[in-house]
């Protein structure tokens, strides 16, 4: 017999009921200790407002506890023909306890329970992509300050334009991740709120405790009103998959330099031999397969901002069924880049840079602006100098002095990698 928290008394289709509940059962049990932990905290606010007596709390508290032992140590399963992970907890609580487990839903509805339950998921699951991007972070801004004075060819439309560093280099993606770090704490900020008590999204005639259950589960404020807290409802997976795709881009954008930069024709960077992989039948190569993957699942992830817009769309005010599909699309994504995050960490501790790069004459033309600044500096007119060195080039004449001269803040030699570091923490200390 299937057992739905909505069920009156009769059967629902088995074909019905298998295309509608589709995965959930399988991605409610990551919402298991969170739906416990919702649960706790609205029978303590029940308690307070006289929906449940002092003995009653007394058994439904430790009960809770017991199931969350029981998340914890990879015991809990949703049942067959459970319908989700809200009604397996209702369920266990009514098997252990009688009727008392019956009375945990007063004032709540399965929807505020369940954006209860996301907005606690998420929350975390957007600390575990902070902290990955922090720690990434770090790394970056360690490599910048070991290679600050390594010199390697800067490129616009792909042809060498001036001189760079990898200084620059590391220390660009670095300040990149605190651009992307503000939509992370975006998508934070408005997760951070409290829905629980909107019931279905138009209130209860119970003298509920909104600010209560807000400060017990630890939420900035609660969303004050309730068909607003409905409404967050896909807003937030949205505000949530901006804050993917912001990261997922710029760690898209490292993995393809480093693909090229290993390329043969420009070797700048290696990695040790067992980071790399093998050709079946050409004996020299060393490809970058796990950055290729690294470009491949963050273009992926930079597709799920607009995954939830077009399922969001037309959709009218209140709950939808529609919905539920979110979470088949978001939920893998958030462990998706708390992995990509992570390799790239690991494979950056192990990466090598040429030195010395610049020394060769393919890179002579890249110091065509160094000379013409040098020029100006003596007091010639600008397009005096810019011509003068053109036309140097044009005629094979040009000789290059290979001096490199910046000082302004945040150029070759003054990274304002200190600056950098300090952004990065204040954002962190928000989380």
């Amino acid at each position: 017999m299937a057992k739905q928290l909505w069920n009156k008394g009769f059967e629902p289709d088995v074909e019905i009921e298998s295309y509608t509940v589709g995965r959930d059962r399988e991605l409610d049990l990551r919402l298991a200790r969170y739906d416990v932990e919702g649960s706790m905290a609205h029978i303590r606010m029940l308690n307070k407002i006289g929906l449940l007596s002092d003995d009653e709390l007394s058994l439904l508290l430790p009960a809770l506890e017991d199931i969350a032992g029981e998340i914890v140590r990879g015991e809990f399963v949703i049942e067959d023909g459970v319908e989700d992970v809200h009604s397996q907890v209702e369920l266990l609580l009514t098997s252990r306890l009688g009727d008392i487990g019956k009375k945990i839903h007063s004032g709540r509805s399965r929807n505020d329970q369940v954006l209860a339950d996301l907005k606690l998921f998420f929350r975390d699951e957007l600390r575990r992509i902070a902290e990955a991007v922090d720690v990434l972070f770090k790394r970056l801004l360690k490599l910048s300050e070991e290679n600050r004075d390594k010199l390697m060819p800067g490129y616009t439309h792909l042809q060498v334009a001036m001189p760079s560093s990898f200084g620059l280099w590391f220390g660009a993606y670095a300040e990149a991740l605190t651009d992307d770090m503000q939509m992370v704490l975006a998508a934070y900020r408005i997760t951070n709120q409290n829905p629980l008590g909107s019931a279905a999204g138009y209130g209860s005639s119970f003298p509920l405790d909104r600010e209560m259950t807000t400060e017990l589960l630890g939420f900035d404020r609660p969303h004050y009103n309730v068909v607003a807290a409905q409404m967050s409802r896909g807003k937030t997976e949205r505000a949530i998959a901006a804050a993917i795709a912001a990261v997922a881009s710029t760690l898209g954008h490292l993995a393809h330099d480093v693909c090229m930069w290993m390329c043969g024709n420009f070797g700048f960077v290696s990695f040790p031999d067992k980071l790399t992989t093998g050709s079946s039948i050409m004996p020299h190569k060393k490809n970058p397969d796990v950055f290729e993957i690294m470009r491949g699942k963050c273009n992926r992830l930079q597709s799920i901002p607009n995954e939830l817009a077009l399922l969001t769309a037309n959709l009218p005010l209140g709950y939808n069924r529609d919905l539920q599909l979110m979470k088949d699309i978001l939920f893998p994504a958030t462990g998706e880049l708390v992995e990509s995050l992570r390799m790239a960490d690991y494979m950056l501790g192990q990466i090598r840079v040429k030195a010395d790069i610049l020394e060769s004459p393919v890179y002579d033309t890249i110091f065509t602006v160094e000379d013409v600044n040098r020029l100006v500096l003596n007091g010639v007119p600008f397009r005096d100098a810019y011509k003068a060195v053109g036309m140097s080039v044009q005629d094979g004449t040009y000789r290059p002095t290979r001096e490199v001269n910046h000082t302004h803040l945040g150029s070759i030699g003054n990274l304002a990698n200190e600056a950098i570091a300090a952004k990065m923490s204040e954002l962190m200390s928000e989380m």
